[in-house]
């Protein structure tokens, strides 16, 4: 193994090179594109950010042009400099309590996982030039849910072979994402149509399968589908309705943006973010719940959605692009109090109505 600066030879459990005190790229599982992104950052801090102090804002603009390939890891490391952690590990003359307190504050002030707070770390110490070394992330099973998994086991009843025969043939194929997915070519004859049936079987939308198809005032979708592709819906200006199952577990970019007559639509439950762009100006969209499986709400996600008045966060969402409701004017964000989702409201200038914690929402 070699410094990537200086080429020297480093031992194994280096966590800076000998020669040029360079930290060493480190991988954090779950987050694949760790050494790339240690890399950019690491050039992004040599070639435009050598003044003093340092000039977090410039530091985002310019994450958000080089890291355009890795968008939500961008929008991880954007939530946390903009919670202040950086500035406070810059402030902190011992580097070691600097990445101790700043370790305790991702995980407590933040609240992202013990695995995100390794990345962020790892990723922020190599652009600085500090040396760390990430700690492995626990994710054993609990003792308790091996006991009631080996309980559920005995308490299973004697299956027949015929039985068994069927539940291997059942096995055998499980469905995926990919299974069967339903392309342009297939909405082709749903053109003319306005109210579409999408048949059983369907386990993904693919991206722009009914974009800009004027006709359609209605769609329902099979509950096999577990997908809904980027600008699948887009620019539908007559849907008034969609029925969205809870097998979907995905909506991507764009997916119903400028469908400017939908009223209404259910978000399922499972559903890990609301996109960048997938409502932009749903003009006649009113109310929205947000599911508590949602954790991030991307850029311009609402963004001129002139007639949304009412929207339900819960305290599970903790990031949301700060242009993620421009141009609602008539926006009311009903959320917990003192949750990140309540103090984004008030950077800006969003007007709320508060429940207590513990309350429903």
């Amino acid at each position: 193994m070699q410094c990537e600066i200086c080429h020297a030879e480093l031992a194994a459990d280096s966590i800076a090179c000998p020669e040029c005190g360079a930290p060493i790229l480190q991988n954090v599982e779950c987050f694949e594109n760790t050494m790339e992104i240690q890399r950019i950052l690491r050039t992004i801090m040599v070639e435009n950010c050598k003044e003093s102090p340092f000039n977090t804002r410039k530091l985002v603009a310019l994450m958000k042009d080089y890291l355009t390939d890795y968008k939500k890891e961008c929008r991880l490391l954007i939530y946390v400099i903009d919670c202040g952690i950086l500035k406070n590990m810059l402030s902190e003359p011992d580097r070691n309590i600097a990445i101790m307190r700043a370790k305790s504050r991702l995980v407590s002030e933040c609240f992202i996982s013990q695995q995100a707070a390794e990345f962020v770390l790892c990723c922020l110490t190599y652009m600085l030039k500090w040396p760390y070394k990430s700690e492995p992330v626990a994710a054993a099973e609990p003792v308790a849910a091996k006991i009631n998994s080996a309980e559920e086991k005995a308490a299973e009843p004697t299956e027949k072979p015929e039985d068994k025969k069927d539940k291997k043939k059942s096995k055998s194929k499980p469905l995926t994402v990919d299974s069967k997915i339903f392309r342009p070519i297939d909405a082709v004859k749903f053109r003319l149509t306005r109210n579409v049936i999408i048949p059983d079987g369907y386990t993904k939308i693919e991206g722009f399968s009914f974009d800009k198809y004027g006709f359609i005032s209605s769609v329902v979708l099979p509950d096999t589908v577990m997908a809904i592709g980027e600008y699948a819906f887009s620019g539908c200006k007559h849907l008034k309705s969609i029925s969205i199952p809870e097998s979907v577990k995905v909506i991507r970019e764009g997916a119903f943006c400028q469908c400017t007559e939908l009223d209404s639509i259910k978000i399922p439950e499972g559903i890990l973010e609301i996109a960048d762009n997938t409502f932009m100006c749903c003009e006649s969209l009113q109310v929205m719940v947000i599911p508590s499986s949602v954790s991030s709400i991307g850029v311009q996600a609402f963004s001129g959605c002139d007639n949304l008045h009412k929207i339900f966060i819960p305290e599970s969402v903790k990031f949301i692009d700060e242009n993620a409701f421009s141009c609602c004017p008539n926006l009311k964000v009903r959320c917990y109090e003192n949750s990140y989702v309540h103090k984004y409201c008030l950077v800006n200038n969003i007007k709320t109505e508060t429940v207590s914690v513990g309350a429903d929402l």
